[in-house]
């Protein structure tokens, strides 16, 4: 059963935009994807409390959220770093070498996919798809498409955008 007056995590003013997206909606179970865009639009992420709020106040199973929050690749758990290079994996990248691309990347930054690096400076995600298949392999940084990537363009891009 939803509940409209479970207490807020915090006193931060980003839950008021929460709530709202949750009584716009009348805390149906129904609006737990809108209510995380909305958190994941405010806080950056959704952390376990996040979670466990939105849980408590739409009535939906913790599992339930924990699985739509983990299962839409928008979503994140934890925070991005200050920059944000996407790998795209997709067959037509991989059939062109972002596999390599993606562990030149890793090793160089000392990071997995879907990690950050120590200093929050550089967060890396691996995508399905960014549709740009004709110029693989593709890399998205900071919401910037560059097709026909090597790993010596994709490295100097990287170093000229951590600069910044």
């Amino acid at each position: 059963m939803s509940n409209a007056t479970v207490a807020v995590p915090s006193d931060d003013k980003r839950w008021k935009l929460v709530n709202a997206t949750m009584r716009r909606n009348g805390f149906r179970p129904d609006a737990l994807i809108e209510t995380l865009h909305t958190i994941q639009e405010s806080f950056g992420y959704l952390d376990d409390k996040a979670l466990t709020y939105v849980s408590e106040a739409l009535g939906v199973s913790p599992s339930q959220v924990y699985g739509v929050a983990t299962f839409y690749h928008f979503f994140n758990l934890k925070p991005k770093g200050k920059h944000v290079c996407s790998v795209c994996t997709g067959t037509a990248c991989y059939i062109k070498g972002s596999g390599a691309l993606l562990e030149k990347i890793e090793e160089k930054y000392g990071i997995k996919a879907g990690g950050t690096t120590a200093d929050s400076s550089l967060s890396l995600l691996t995508v399905r798809c960014v549709g740009a298949c004709g110029l693989a392999p593709a890399v998205v940084i900071d919401s910037e498409v560059s097709g026909n990537q090597t790993i010596e363009s994709t490295l100097s891009k990287l170093e000229e955008v951590l600069k910044s």
